[in-house]
């Protein structure tokens, strides 16, 4: 089930979730990798978006 968008409060802005493409997107624009790599990365380390974007930073400097 897609979230409402209409409620926003931040329980879960702490986190992405793969099941939503659009937050896989916007994820993957920001940190400059493809999508597939983002959904990679929440396989191997969970969805906390602090330890994905240190993942994905680590990925853009190989």
């Amino acid at each position: 089930m897609a979230d409402d968008k209409s409620k926003r409060d931040s329980r879960d802005r702490d986190r992405v979730s793969a099941d939503d493409d659009y937050e896989v997107q916007y994820f993957a624009k920001k940190a400059g990798i493809t999508p597939q790599q983002v959904k990679d990365l929440i396989a191997k380390h969970g969805n906390n978006r602090a330890t994905l974007e240190r993942e994905a930073k680590a990925i853009g400097k190989r």
